[in-house]
């Protein structure tokens, strides 16, 4: 796996500005805390209100789930487009997070005065969608961009920010634990109506730090200008390319040949060998030569090409990470019912399934990051000469390897489980001899293998793409979670139609004693060790993005 590499140059020091950094994230932190844990109190705990409130089977149930987080995982592509297009990250979080504050009203009114009613419950969550699909997307990347690409200490930073973002996440899957519990004790109508006011909160404090932040504007359609290079190298494919530099368009060979304005600063992407049929694009024919204006359609900088590039090599990265969220999704259906047929009694008091699960993987993550970014990274740079310690790729990898560790551990506990229930004669029984606290290894796994992989997605996502796709790019990351969750239904489906056609089902609707769900996890971790092969061939071949950062030499700076 190759290291990051980049080129920098700079003639003129850039003046300070008091807005951004820390300082600004601070109150960007605060609606994402607030944001993750709505998500949080209601995800974990939702198939418990599908099975026990609305009546739904077990498969069903999960089936639902999996859809609903997989659809609001996907709606960011679309916040994404919006925000870089059209509103700004910042228009766009407001906007969104008043969307998801109002879907949160409506679902706490369908758990009480429309009285648990499936088809307006439905649709509360659907809303919360909508509003996802606009904050997820810009949030995280707006708070990155507080910080400098290109300062020592702005890389430095946001290296550990990513870190440290993913803890305030955790911190709210934490919290979680607590509204499961007054979900469970209290009312959904009580715990839905907690969500909601720290929401409203949360959107005071953010639009109160209105002054703190640095704000980028649209940018223009990423779309727009990618459909722009596959066109131009398409009408000139028959166009031959040679190795020499001088044929291909640079941002200064387009200032002089249609004198456009020249900038004091680019950042510009570096010329790669990768898709060399995509560099056709650049070349200067006769025609752009003879022409007083620029056809983007026929001719694009050798930037704009690369950026393509950066989209295209992602592809099989993001390919190969699908089957990560695949397990993740075990967490919020299955695992949840696993649990729940276990005794989970400290003294008289009973812990709810999904809290224990959010509170231990929670803590477990959060300790994870604490020593990966406190004690690991400062000692592996000593040796590494990298500013992370080791590359993304590498930390994605070890995520993806404890993904298939996770699955080992799960279905051994669940042959453990079904062992206990046989030897009692308890396979018909809601309720196994078996303390909960079996499940704390494969939380442990699951806890620290999102401290790798989580982190690592959001950080390749953010500095692999171009500063103008950035918000594209955090949607690329979050729509992994949606397709791996859509993913798992499809295995779902599979394994219940193979296994049926065997004679029994591994899934079963109602009981789970009398399913086969380890079976069912030997499968995911057979899976997961054919992905990470996958992965590690790709992440070899990878080509990280290289950046020179130039500046007009004669600019006045006075």
């Amino acid at each position: 796996m190759a290291n990051n590499r980049i080129d920098t140059t700079v003639l003129h020091n850039q003046p300070s500005t008091p807005r951004g950094g820390w300082y600004g994230a601070i109150f960007i932190i605060c609606v994402e805390f607030a944001d993750r844990l709505a998500y949080y109190g209601l995800t974990v705990n939702l198939i418990q209100y599908l099975t026990k409130v609305l009546h739904q089977p077990n498969v069903t149930a999960a089936k639902n789930v999996n859809t609903w987080v997989g659809v609001s995982s996907l709606f960011p592509l679309l916040g994404g487009f919006v925000a870089d297009s059209y509103f700004g990250r910042f228009n766009t979080i407001v906007v969104s997070s008043i969307i998801y504050l109002l879907g949160m009203i409506w679902l706490t009114l369908s758990t009480s005065v429309l009285k648990n009613n499936s088809t307006l419950f439905f649709v509360g969550l659907y809303v919360l969608s909508v509003g996802e699909g606009g904050h997820r997307p810009c949030v995280q990347t707006f708070a990155a961009n507080q910080f400098d690409d290109h300062s020592p200490e702005g890389k430095i930073g946001k290296s550990s920010f990513f870190n440290y973002w993913l803890m305030g996440i955790v911190a709210a899957a934490l919290t979680s634990g607590v509204v499961v519990y007054i979900e469970e004790h209290f009312g959904w109508t009580t715990g839905l109506g907690v969500l909601t006011g720290v929401l409203a909160i949360a959107l005071a404090l953010f639009l109160l730090g209105i002054t703190s932040y640095k704000k980028d504007g649209p940018t223009g359609s990423p779309f727009t200008s990618m459909a722009q290079v596959f066109v131009a190298a398409i009408r000139k494919w028959r166009v031959e390319t040679t190795r020499g530099p001088h044929i291909y368009c640079s941002e200064e060979d387009e200032n002089k040949l249609y004198h456009l304005q020249s900038q004091p600063k680019s950042h510009s992407l570096a010329h790669t060998g990768q898709f060399r049929l995509l560099d056709k694009a650049t070349i200067i024919d006769e025609l752009d030569a003879s022409s007083k204006t620029r056809n983007p359609w026929r001719l694009c900088s050798v930037t704009q090409v690369e950026e393509v590039k950066l989209v295209l090599r992602l592809v099989p990265i993001w390919l190969t990470c699908l089957m990560f969220f695949v397990v993740q999704a075990q967490l919020h259906t299955f695992n949840v019912k696993q649990s729940d047929t276990m005794v989970r009694f400290i003294g008289h008091f009973e812990i709810p399934s999904a809290s224990l699960q959010s509170v231990a993987i929670g803590l477990f993550t959060i300790i994870a990051l604490l020593i990966y970014d406190r004690v690991f990274v400062p000692f592996a740079r000593k040796y590494t000469g990298h500013s992370s310690g080791i590359t993304v790729l590498q930390r994605i990898g070890f995520g993806l390897f404890l993904s298939v560790l996770n699955m080992i551990v799960a279905a051994l506990t669940e042959v453990k489980r079904i062992g206990i229930a046989k030897e009692n004669h308890l396979l018909d029984s809601p309720n196994i001899p078996m303390s909960v606290w079996w499940m704390i290894p494969q939380y442990f796994v699951f806890g620290v293998s999102g401290a790798f992989a989580l982190a690592g997605f959001q950080q390749l996502f953010y500095d692999e793409v171009a500063e103008t796709m950035r918000s594209l790019g955090a949607a690329a990351y979050i729509s992994l979670q949606g397709f791996g969750t859509l993913a798992s239904n499809v295995v779902i489906s599979v394994v219940e139609d193979v296994s049926s056609r065997a004679g029994e089902k591994w899934l079963a609707e109602r009981n789970l004693n009398r399913a086969h769900l380890d079976s069912f996890y030997w499968v995911l971790a057979a899976l997961c060790a054919v992905n990470l092969c996958i992965y590690l061939l790709a992440a070899k071949c990878f080509i990280y993005k290289q950046v020179h950062v130039v500046v007009d030499p004669s600019f006045n700076t006075n």
